[in-house]
């Protein structure tokens, strides 16, 4: 038996086929999908620039749907349950398992990446990475849960908080998720970008103030931030890496940083900056088991997911939704695919 699956045969190849549906075995639950998101890691596998990516490979990460069954041991969970995946695959067992860190696993797997994803009719996942949402919640808010993720751990390692000033970089769909949870942990928020467009999105969707790059240098724009003393928190949600020397140099003293991005290319690091005000840099992968959480905030309301969601194709039109990306950005925000269209 085989369904619908979405997949990067080779770099620069996107391929609207099939896929065998297979059984859950022992631990496992076979998920329905019915909505998935396009993020830009999609996009990169598509190009080849992902260097973890094996082909062909099945892509998509972001991905929502129900339950149709359960393999022998699976507990808590039952056909007909709506659920959402999490992606990051741990062992459990090496040194960043064992102290909460299985984002950073020294056997990590992420499905869509070094396993086959979620862009097909039908997945099977380890029971314990899908996780149950209420039936309240849509399917299109579900799927958003995993990017939400994203920003819950990095602020979750940067210490977010009431007392920060936060200044993102970036307002695209890493860059806005970010915005909405330091606002939700009560931060105040600012957000620079290039684009005039994304940054009247940021405004309709909360942040106190946007910053167009171009014509207003954010050090100059920040200056008078934090009591005169710069934003507390500065995030890293656009990946550029020329960016972490100014994000040191704009940062408070005692600030924190925190970076997205997986550029290889080399940033240029002022020691002194870094070492004179004290500031900690932190990195931050996927998501350390924070998807029921997230699930938790969507649920209550205290994040507008759906509002986020700017298109949506049947699963049928991905190459449509991939182009629509990536030559109309400035048209798109999130982009989903519906399973069940």
């Amino acid at each position: 038996m085989t369904g619908l699956a979405i997949s990067v045969r080779r770099p620069g190849e996107l391929v609207v086929g099939e896929a065998p549906i297979e059984e859950p075995g022992p631990g496992a639950v076979l998920m329905r999908v019915v909505r998935g998101g396009i993020c830009g890691s999609d996009i990169h596998i598509l190009h080849g620039s992902n260097p973890f990516a094996v082909y062909p490979r099945i892509i998509g990460h972001e991905f929502a749907g129900v339950v149709e069954a359960v393999g022998e041991g699976v507990e808590g969970l039952a056909a007909g349950d709506p659920v959402v995946a999490d992606p990051v695959v741990a062992c459990g067992h090496c040194r960043p398992c064992r102290i909460g860190r299985p984002n950073v696993c020294a056997n990590l797997q992420v499905f869509g990446v070094h396993r086959d994803g979620g862009f097909r009719s039908h997945v099977t996942l380890p029971a314990g990475n899908a996780v149950r949402v209420p039936e309240s919640l849509s399917f299109a808010a579900a799927a958003m849960a995993e990017p939400f993720s994203i920003a819950a751990n990095v602020l979750a390692n940067t210490g977010c908080g009431p007392d920060d000033t936060v200044l993102v970089y970036g307002a695209g769909t890493v860059g806005l998720t970010v915005m909405l949870v330091a606002r939700m942990k009560g931060a105040r928020v600012i957000v620079a970008d290039i684009d005039r467009s994304r940054l009247d999105r940021a405004a309709a969707l909360g942040a106190e103030r946007v910053i167009h790059s171009p014509s207003e240098p954010v050090p100059e724009a920040v200056a008078g931030e934090g009591e005169g003393l710069g934003p507390s928190l500065v995030i890293d949600g656009a990946g550029i890496p020329s960016l972490l020397s100014e994000a040191v140099r704009v940062a408070a003293p005692a600030g924190r940083i925190g970076l997205l991005g997986f550029s290889a290319e080399p940033s240029a690091l002022v020691q002194q900056a870094v070492v004179a005000k004290e500031l900690a840099i932190h990195g931050s992968r996927l998501n350390a088991r924070l998807i029921r959480q997230v699930v938790e905030w969507l649920a209550a309301g205290r994040l507008d997911a759906e509002g986020l969601v700017t298109q949506t194709f049947p699963a049928g039109e991905a190459h449509a939704a991939f182009d629509l990306l990536e030559n109309r950005p400035e048209q798109t925000l999130k982009v989903q695919l519906a399973f069940d269209a």
